[in-house]
């Protein structure tokens, strides 16, 4: 039976690109495969009646091609306060099951082949859009953060945003440059690749804003 669910929060992935992921203009990944870390934290969030409000979910994952051919690995790292009944929420949300064709955990749930058995673990999620940084970590597994990307002459930040009025993971997200580490099941080391920060809300339809309202809502200069 399907569930009613909302997560509204923050977004941030880091994958082996170059900056300004090319997969997100439909094009090639840089280096034929994808490699990287995707999460979120939860601001505001439920699953009928349980609560997620205040916790963290990431992801390292594995492409041997560009992600549409599928043959996905994705390893679940789910922060450790998460009660029994906010994981048995999570994972349902995550699973793409009950949710429309096309959106986000639904695809997911197609192009993910190997699901690795999940980490409960204390996560470090510091994420600040206004300056382009943001903090992730959990001990002994994943160490990441994101910067401005800089102008190879002057040393003076950069400021790269991609716009997706028709998104499906995010409507508009700041390109920042990423440095991230993973010593656990997927590992990968990467340096000055793509990361993006974004503002997200999601339910069992997709992005619950269209780009007028989502601008409405979080617009920047």
């Amino acid at each position: 039976m399907a569930r009613d669910w909302l997560i509204e929060g923050k977004y941030i992935e880091y994958c082996s690109c170059d900056l300004g992921c090319p997969c997100e203009s439909m094009a090639d990944p840089t280096h034929g495969h994808c490699t990287g870390l995707v999460g979120f934290r939860i601001d505001k969030g439920h699953c009928d009646g349980v609560k997620l409000d205040g916790l963290s979910v990431l992801a390292t994952f594995y492409f041997p091609r560009a992600i549409h051919h599928g043959q996905g690995v994705m390893h679940p790292i789910i922060d450790e306060r998460a009660d029994d009944a906010q994981k048995d929420a999570l994972f349902y949300i995550l699973s793409g099951a009950d949710q429309k064709v096309g959106t986000m955990f639904q695809i997911f749930s197609v192009i993910i082949e190997t699901i690795k058995d999940p980490l409960f673990a204390p996560i470090t999620f510091d994420w600040d859009l206004d300056t382009r940084r943001a903090r992730i970590e959990v001990p002994a597994a994943v160490r990441a953060h994101s910067e401005p990307i800089r102008n190879p002459v002057t040393d003076a930040e950069h400021r790269m945003i991609t716009v997706l009025p028709d998104g499906w993971v995010f409507h508009e997200a700041e390109n920042v440059a990423g440095f991230a580490k993973s010593t656990d099941v997927i590992k990968f080391d990467l340096t000055r690749r793509h990361s993006s920060m974004a503002h997200v809300a999601w339910g069992p339809k997709g992005l619950v804003h269209n780009y007028k309202e989502y601008k409405q809502k979080y617009g920047r200069p």
